[in-house]
């Protein structure tokens, strides 16, 4: 096997597996053997492209692979002998299901799909996001279970038991009809918000953001827009990309954490704010926008800003208070606190957030330590501030945001 194919069936399978899985998963009418399929389709690539070159389509190519391959390994164990016709042979299996819907309403997209049988309503919330993240979008359990705050072997018994339930209850892998998705559409939209945050703003790793994660997140999202064009889908859509067009200036070129404050803003990419704007204004302009067109405005504000200087801060903070009424959380009540420190001093938003800590809130989420760290900073309390890095430190596992908690710990003062 030649480096250059390897190389390009390893950027084949970041590229294309988890659309290959979705499409398997629908064909196949499984997680499990979908998966496994999966697998043996990029095994048959590595060692047939070699000999018989790259196909035109990669992904059909490995769908096709991965399908017969699954048909013949289930006919071998005598599990799915109806995929056989009388005479003996397989039956034709449509790449694209025309039962979804018809004509101009088709939606041919998989993975779209497949989020709608994850969201289904038979699945408990949690287990629809936990589960969408893991097959759609390939998070790994931990990387899901930061996301939830929650344990790892606990989500990983929540994917479990969600793939028995679709199993089980025969729940069908197609987008719901016209008239069944508003009820579906929180779920979604929860679903896709939750994997641009771990692009955005990853939970472990080299890296502060995972570009393949967000990108997907706001192409979902745009899909969404245009197969229901509902104002929290235009609002979600907009926060994504008002957040997605500072990443070029999140970072140095050494990789280092950029806070908003110090960031070069002529690094933002206008293009996504225009549009990003154009989003939240559509949905606000509604009148029946949610909590993901709020934030939205929250993050106008900051997209409006010619510098950190110029921000609204007042703004800001009265957009919090409506987004607590409708959304009510600890992280958005430490969110707020820290705008509250912005507009009226750093003891404001510091008394905010040790009253959250306080009732027991955040004392495992980073940033509520960090946010704490930084504030005492300000106000000299150099004890109380090492004391909430080095907390934060314990809890970070993304290297860039470890070695900025390092830097602000080793910049104070020397311990009496």
């Amino acid at each position: 096997m030649t480096d250059a194919i390897q190389d390009t069936v390893s950027a084949v399978y970041v590229a294309e597996s988890r659309r290959v899985l979705a499409t398997l998963i629908r064909l196949l009418g499984d997680f499990d053997v979908a998966e496994e399929a999966m697998h043996d389709a990029f095994r048959a690539a590595l060692e047939q492209w070699p000999r018989e070159g790259v196909p035109a389509n990669p992904r059909a190519w490995l769908v096709s692979a991965g399908r017969f391959k699954a048909i013949d390994g289930l006919r071998r164990q005598k599990r799915f002998e109806s995929l056989d016709k009388p005479d003996g042979t397989t039956p034709e299996i449509p790449v694209h299901d025309a039962s979804a819907w018809k004509d101009d309403e088709s939606v041919e997209d998989d993975r779209l799909r497949l989020i709608f049988t994850c969201c289904h309503p038979a699945l408990a919330p949690d287990a629809q996001v936990a589960l969408t993240l893991r097959e759609v979008c390939g998070l790994t359990t931990e990387e899901i279970a930061q996301a939830f705050l929650t344990p790892a072997s606990t989500l990983a018994q929540r994917i479990v038991r969600a793939k028995a339930k679709i199993r089980d209850a025969g729940i069908p892998y197609q987008v719901p009809l016209p008239a069944d998705l508003p009820d579906r559409l929180d779920a979604v939209l929860r679903v896709i918000y939750l994997v641009f945050n771990e692009g955005y703003s990853a939970s472990s790793g080299a890296s502060l953001t995972r570009h393949d994660l967000s990108t997907e997140a706001i192409r979902l999202g745009r899909l969404l827009v245009e197969l229901l064009p509902e104002p929290e889908g235009r609002g979600l859509l907009g926060l994504m990309l008002l957040h997605e067009s500072r990443r070029a200036a999140r970072t140095s070129p050494e990789g280092e954490v950029i806070l908003l404050d110090d960031q070069d803003r002529s690094l933002w990419n206008r293009d996504a704010i225009a549009e990003g704007l154009r989003q939240v204004e559509q949905a606000l302009g509604s009148r029946r926008f949610g909590p993901y067109t709020i934030q939205g405005a929250i993050a106008a504000v900051h997209a409006e800003a010619a510098d950190a200087g110029a921000t609204d801060w007042a703004q800001i903070v009265g957009l919090y208070d409506v987004l607590l009424r409708a959304d009510p959380s600890p992280v958005i009540e430490l969110n707020r606190a820290v705008a509250v420190a912005m507009r009226d001093g750093p003891a404001a938003g510091l008394a905010l957030i040790d009253a959250i800590l306080e009732r027991g809130d955040l004392q495992d989420y980073r940033p509520a330590h960090a946010a704490r760290g930084e504030l005492c900073r300000r106000l000299g309390r150099v004890d109380d501030a090492r004391k909430s890095y080095q907390r934060a430190l314990a809890l970070s596992r993304l290297d860039p945001e470890r070695r900025f908690i390092e830097r602000r710990l080793a910049a104070l003062a020397p311990a009496r």
